[in-house]
């Protein structure tokens, strides 16, 4: 599986996580739970109108969310799946090649240029620059305040300090 993947990163915290109280351990899985859950719908409501429009909803749909423990650590993942290739251009912007456009469903394309309709079996699209339209990182960057501020909280009312 590849794409585009944004990684929320405490090893600060999780490599001291084994040798916590079994409380501790639990409220950073279920903050961890928590936190993906919502970054993962920031990013699906950002692929709602907020930064991209809607057409397909085929983007919106390769973004899903994940989570791995181990004894040293609790890892939330949310990320972009690589059947949906467009995805990474959005989020980072770059610029399409030159290629040619061909009918799929009929014998020609049809659209609309100068007002009037015009028909070809072929176009010779001269590649496009494409804006950084992120949706990944700008959503993780929205959040970076509340993820610091949940495992914080999550952890200090286990240890009362």
């Amino acid at each position: 599986m590849s794409g585009l993947t944004v990684e929320l990163d405490a090893s600060r915290i999780m490599a001291k996580l084994a040798a916590m109280p079994t409380g501790v351990r639990g409220a950073v899985v279920k903050k961890t739970t928590e936190l993906r859950l919502r970054l993962e719908a920031l990013v699906k409501r950002k692929l709602s109108g907020d930064v991209l429009n809607v057409r397909t909803g085929r983007l919106r749909r390769s973004i899903f969310s994940d989570q791995t423990e181990t004894v040293t650590k609790v890892e939330g993942r949310v990320a972009q799946s690589a059947d949906v290739p467009y995805g990474r251009i959005h989020e980072f912007g770059g610029k399409t090649a030159a290629h040619d456009i061909y009918p799929v469903k009929g014998e020609v394309l049809a659209f609309v240029m100068g007002g009037k309709t015009a028909f070809a079996k072929v176009v010779r699209h001269p590649g496009s620059a494409m804006p950084e339209r992120s949706f990944m990182r700008s959503s993780l960057k929205d959040m970076t305040e509340e993820i610091v501020s949940g495992y914080k909280a999550a952890v200090h009312e286990q240890v009362k300090l």
